[in-house]
């Protein structure tokens, strides 16, 4: 890490912690990825809704009735083309970038546990600001506070659990956000096939690691926590000293972690099948209710696939989930290309859709959370997840935004236009991420000082680092010596 370089003048002894997932370690970090079970709902429950014809008859008329008069192929994808529903969806995204710009200073500040919770009491009053909606102004201005629970919550639950989880977990541990996501996704789809059959159209309704270092061997299970303990307080005696993080993190020492932080959230908002599932269902002929329940579906494709980066990234690597998901998703990109298809056609549609769900959830869904939050160092750490959650939420308010317009002016061909974003975030990852497996979160900078590119843009450390009884290559996460 870093921040432990200067303090040690580059010693160079990356090494990992002794230590195991304690019981301690592994509920807290349970608890804290519930946090994603919000997010996770939002993304379902918000395409869901806007396909319900109670829904859009209430609050958006124009949007009901151009669905109602639809017959030709132009009115198929052009009936959900409308600028005050677009923004209906987008404000919460909106809502969580602007909060993404001061979270940051709160998680520094207090710590991550109360940036969680002040995350689920927002969302908690947008929620039933949403239940109790009369008109459109109190939609968005409800979506403007889950969007700050969001932000709250997209920010400060990532680091904590990278930050809690031992190195050789921590892809794990971290994932169980993304898992919890995909059951929120999953339960929002189950309440809005449900729901959408309720009568009288009422359907629609419906302490931070830091603080834990003065108890270490609650943490790690083991007493033997002296090397972490003094590279974790070297490291925050460091961050103390760092007053202006929002600008060092600018510096060209940073810029390696500062290009993830930006670009890797960019592509992974290029992925748009899952927000809009319902509403591709119904472009292609499916009624509404075929539409939510094929949604069910993919949300539980989505949660299955989730258990395999579980069980892999720790021991695959990062770099090896993301290629395999990003030639998956490619491939399956040309499949949603059609209009009114014959029910065979349909089926084989609703396939790729499946398929392209599950490359997404073994790679750019979990991957594009854990990998920003493991590569900062701690004195940016909060501003640098601060501008990954910032961008994540600005692309997807951009896509909200343009998606539905897109879809009506370039048709099928959306999804090959999306197809070429794939493509080229694929070759990003096989050119310029390195592999940050086995490593310990507070020496992550070893991993950039040996690639090809980023390694001009950080201070010259050790390239290996010890792990267990054993060296690790960390330009490729493979143990190379047992030291006995």
């Amino acid at each position: 890490m870093p921040s432990r370089a200067m303090a040690a003048s580059l010693a160079g002894d990356a090494k990992e912690y002794p230590g195991k997932l304690t019981l301690y370690v592994f509920l807290t970090c349970a608890v804290a990825a519930t946090g994603g079970l919000i997010i996770g709902y939002d993304i379902g429950i918000s395409g869901g809704v806007t396909s319900m014809d109670t829904f859009l008859e209430k609050f958006f008329p124009s949007v009901y009735h151009k669905e109602q008069m639809a017959h030709g192929s132009s009115s198929q994808y052009c009936k959900f083309d409308s600028q005050l529903l677009t923004a209906f969806t987008s404000s919460l995204y909106l809502a969580a970038l602007v909060a993404s710009f001061f979270v940051a200073s709160v998680a520094r500040t207090f710590g991550r546990k109360w940036c969680m919770f002040g995350g689920g009491v927002s969302f908690l009053a947008g929620a039933a600001l949403n239940g109790a909606a009369q008109n459109v102004a109190m939609l968005i201005v409800g979506r403007i506070l889950l969007g700050v629970g969001v932000g709250f919550a997209g920010l400060s639950i990532p680091i904590y659990l990278s930050e809690m989880a031992p190195p050789r977990l921590r892809g794990t541990l971290n994932i169980g956000l993304q898992l919890m996501i995909t059951v929120g996704i999953f339960s929002a789809n189950l309440v809005n096939y449900g729901a959408a059959k309720i009568r009288g159209g009422w359907g629609w309704r419906p302490w931070p690691p830091r603080a834990g270092a003065k108890s270490p061997p609650r943490i790690r299970g083991t007493s033997d926590v002296a090397d972490e303990y003094g590279d974790l307080a070297a490291a925050t005696e460091v961050s103390d000293t760092v007053k202006r993080p929002w600008r060092d993190i600018l510096e060209r020492r940073y810029r390696p972690q500062l290009t993830m932080a930006v670009l890797i959230p960019f592509f992974q908002q290029l992925t748009v099948i899952m927000f809009y599932a319902p509403v591709l269902f119904k472009t292609i002929g499916l009624g509404g209710d075929a539409a939510l329940l094929t949604a069910v579906i993919t949300g539980l494709v989505n949660i299955v696939a989730t258990f395999v980066p579980i069980a892999t990234v720790d021991k695959l690597g990062r770099r090896k989930l993301f290629f395999q998901g990003g030639a998956q998703m490619f491939v399956c990109q040309g499949g949603p290309g059609h209009r009114s298809p014959p029910p065979w056609i349909r089926l084989c549609i609703l396939v790729f859709i499946c398929v392209n769900v599950a490359g997404f959830a073994w790679s750019w869904g979990p991957l594009g959370i854990l990998v920003p939050s493991e590569i900062f160092p701690l004195e940016i750490r909060p501003a640098g997840q601060g501008i990954n959650v910032a961008v994540n939420m600005l692309c997807t308010f951009a896509v909200a935004q343009a998606f539905l317009p897109m879809l009506c002016h370039m048709r099928s061909g959306l999804f090959y236009f999306f197809g070429g974003w794939v493509l080229l975030m694929t070759a990003f990852v096989v050119l310029f991420l390195p592999e940050t497996k086995y490593v310990p979160i507070e020496k992550m900078t070893v991993v950039l000082t040996t690639h090809w590119f980023w390694g001009s843009f950080v201070a010259d450390q050790d390239s290996h680092a010890q792990v267990g009884h054993g060296e690790v290559d960390v330009a490729t996460g493979k143990l190379k010596q047992m030291i006995v």
